[in-house]
C-alpha cells in the first residue's frame, strides 16, 4: 500500500486546515486507517483513526472536538478536518494503514506510511 498525504502548511492559531491521505497499490477488503504525528524532538503520537469500512473514529484526547476524520469512498480518500489549531499541533502529520480491521494507538503496529507533511500553527 502507497500512502501520499497532503494539506499541510502554515497557518495561524484559531484556523482550520484539512489533510488529504491518498491510498494507493495493493488493498484490501478492510483495513484501518489512521492518522498520527510527530513534533520536533518527541515520538509520534496518535491523532485519530477508523476502520476503513465504516465504524467508530478514535481520537486522541488533545484533538477530539477539535478534529475530523473522515473518508471518501468513491475516490479512495481519507482526510483529517483541523479545526481551532494551536501552536501545540505544529508537527509533521502522517497517514497509515494496518491491513487489519483492529484500531491501535501504537505507531509500531502500523505497517504502511505516507511521507508525512508539514503543519505548522503559529500563536
Amino acid at each position: 500500500v502507497q500512502l501520499q498525504a497532503s494539506g499541510g502548511g502554515l497557518v495561524q492559531a484559531g484556523n482550520s486546515l484539512r489533510l488529504s491521505c491518498a491510498a494507493s497499490g495493493r488493498t484490501f477488503n478492510d483495513y484501518a486507517m489512521g492518522w498520527f504525528r510527530q513534533a520536533p524532538g518527541k515520538d509520534r503520537e496518535f491523532v485519530a483513526a477508523f476502520r476503513r469500512s465504516g465504524g467508530t473514529t478514535y481520537y486522541a484526547d488533545s484533538v477530539k472536538g477539535r478534529f475530523t476524520m473522515f473518508r471518501d469512498n468513491a475516490d479512495e480518500m481519507v482526510y483529517l478536518q483541523m479545526n481551532s489549531l494551536q501552536s501545540e499541533d505544529t508537527a509533521v502529520y502522517y497517514c497509515a494503514a494496518r491491513d487489519t480491521i483492529r484500531v491501535t494507538r501504537t505507531p509500531g503496529t502500523w505497517a504502511y506510511w505516507g511521507q508525512g507533511t508539514l503543519v505548522t500553527v503559529s500563536s
